[in-house]
């Protein structure tokens, strides 16, 4: 544990999960600034606004950060599938008096073929790199290696944390299937054994000789703890900092999060496209009587997003990417450094 810690240059095992739309700059320095390893999410980001997220971080703390990337597999257009699905999605629209995209886009670009965030990321030369979904090319891993980078990168099962390992990367994020949003399975359409948080991470810490970081449904000191007492050389938290005012989650999403919906999430394709663990909503609703299979990744997600603006003007909240980890009950409203003093207090026991 030692050994991460100090190449992390954090005090606490303790990393905010980077979170993409609900993590911000602000968040992530006061993560640093406490001890632990600040986040911020920058796969649904172009390199400019990538940039300015990470000379916000550095305006506010001096310490290391870390920002995360998404390495899925491009997506591939496939007409009649996105108008079936904007078919399927036509009278959700209307009853919000709107009208569905006439066409969806690929509204994010994966790191593996977006070179304008690799030079970016030469240019800035942020402390922490870590990937989700996958991993980059040898090439772009050899260089971010070479400005001095940590390198991290999350795995679902077994095959994935060896993968990584023999990439050169410096430790595994194991995520297990209770974790809050986005699955960070290699492969969306592979099977999925779905392992817990806790025996995957047994598992990663007896195969490789990587450190291993636990990640999903942790939410206080007793889950780190926990986690540490497994092997895990950190925790990852996620869900326990949506609640945080530097969060970017509006006040319908914390008041589902604070209330009864907290104890009802579930794994959803029909958001974005990919497997993701969201608050039981209308959208997941939606997504459970659908026949039809969504886009992929994220053309599907322009279609989310659109629907979720025009429930919003119309006043209606619940359809909205509310992505939560199964420990959502456990969440807590205060400050994130006041949430990294108190979880530290309680790994103490």
């Amino acid at each position: 544990m030692k050994a991460l810690l100090s190449r992390l240059g954090i005090a606490l095992p303790i990393i905010q999960a980077p979170m993409a739309g609900t993590s911000t700059p602000a968040m992530a320095a006061e993560v640093s600034n406490a001890g632990g390893l600040g986040s911020i999410g920058i796969g649904a980001a172009t390199a400019e606004q990538a940039r300015a997220m990470i000379g916000e971080i550095r305006a506010a703390s001096p310490r290391p950060f870390n920002v995360n990337l998404f390495c899925h597999r491009p997506a591939k257009a496939r007409a009649e599938c996105e108008s079936a699905w904007l078919s399927l999605l036509a009278p959700e629209f209307a009853a919000f008096a709107a009208q569905p995209p006439r066409r969806l886009r690929e509204i994010y670009t994966s790191f593996v073929e977006d070179d304008a965030m690799m030079a970016m990321l030469l240019a800035e030369r942020p402390p922490v790199v870590s990937f989700h979904f996958g991993l980059p090319s040898p090439d772009r891993i050899a260089a971010l290696r070479a400005t001095g980078a940590t390198l991290l990168a999350t795995a679902t099962n077994v095959a994935e944390a060896q993968a990584i390992e023999a990439a050169g990367i410096d430790a595994i994020v194991a995520q297990g299937h209770e974790a809050g949003g986005h699955r960070g399975i290699f492969d969306p359409d592979g099977d999925d054994a779905g392992l817990g948080t806790m025996v995957l991470t047994r598992l990663l810490v007896k195969t490789v000789n990587i450190p291993v970081i636990a990640t999903g449904g942790i939410m206080d000191g007793a889950g780190i703890r926990a986690a540490l007492a497994l092997g895990a050389a950190a925790a990852q938290l996620g869900t326990a900092f949506i609640a945080c005012p530097e969060s970017q989650a509006d006040a319908a999403y914390r008041a589902a999060l604070m209330g009864d919906a907290a104890r009802h999430t579930v794994m959803t394709r029909a958001i974005s496209g990919r497997p993701a663990r969201c608050l039981a909503n209308s959208f997941t609703a939606l997504g459970e009587r659908a026949d039809i299979r969504p886009p992929d990744y994220p053309i599907a997600y322009d279609a989310g997003k659109a629907l979720n603006a025009a429930a919003k003007a119309a006043g209606n909240s619940s359809y909205g990417a509310q992505w939560a980890g199964q420990g959502a009950p456990l969440a807590r409203a205060m400050r994130a450094a006041a949430l990294i003093a108190v979880l530290a207090r309680e790994m103490d026991g």
